[in-house]
C-alpha cells in the first residue's frame, strides 16, 4: 500500500482509515452506498432494487464502517453471527483499489473470531469471487437463482477462521 491513496475527494492517508461500529443513523448512506454501486448495474441492478440498510437490520447484526478523518463512507460489512455469514460487503466507487475491502476483511475476520466462529459463509456477487479468493476465502460450491430477483447461479465461498493465539 502506497503512503498516499488517493480516492474521489483527494489523498486519503491508510492511518485515516478509521473501521467503526454502524448506528442507526447510517442507514440512510449504507442504502446509498449500496443502490449507488456500480457492480450493480447492468443485469444485476434488480438485486438491490429496492434494498435498504434500515435501523432494525443494524441493531439485528454487526455492521462495521471503513471512514476517513472526514467521517466519508469508504466501504461497509456486515456479520450475520448465526448461522456466520458475511452477508453485505461494499467498497465505495471511488475507493475501489485502496485496500479498503481488504481492511473490511480483516476486521471481518477478527470480529468472528472473538465471537467464536470457525467458518463466515459468503454468496458472493459473482464478480466479487476473485476478491474475495485473494483475501482467504475458499470457493465450496455454487448457490442457485433466486428469482425473480437474481436470476444468476452465485459462488459460495467460505473463510476459515484461523483461533486466536
Amino acid at each position: 500500500m502506497s503512503a498516499h491513496m488517493t480516492g474521489g475527494d483527494g489523498p486519503v492517508l491508510p492511518e485515516e482509515i478509521r473501521i467503526i461500529r454502524a448506528a442507526a443513523r447510517d442507514g440512510e448512506r449504507l442504502t446509498a452506498m449500496v443502490q449507488g454501486a456500480s457492480a450493480y448495474r447492468g443485469a444485476y441492478a434488480p438485486m438491490v432494487a429496492g434494498y435498504r440498510v434500515d435501523p432494525a437490520y443494524l441493531a439485528t447484526h454487526p455492521v462495521f464502517l471503513a471512514v476517513d478523518a472526514q467521517d466519508t463512507l469508504l466501504g461497509f460489512y456486515s456479520l450475520v453471527l448465526s448461522p456466520p455469514e458475511l452477508d453485505l460487503m461494499f467498497v465505495a466507487d471511488h475507493a475501489q483499489g485502496l485496500g479498503i475491502g481488504r481492511r473490511l476483511i480483516g476486521h471481518m475476520l477478527g470480529e468472528a473470531r472473538t465471537a467464536g466462529i470457525t467458518e463466515v459463509r459468503v454468496v458472493s456477487h459473482p464478480p466479487s469471487e476473485g476478491f474475495y479468493r485473494s483475501v482467504g476465502a475458499e470457493r465450496v460450491g455454487t448457490s442457485p437463482a433466486v428469482l425473480p430477483k437474481i436470476t444468476w447461479e452465485r459462488p459460495e465461498l467460505v473463510f476459515r477462521v484461523a483461533p486466536a493465539g
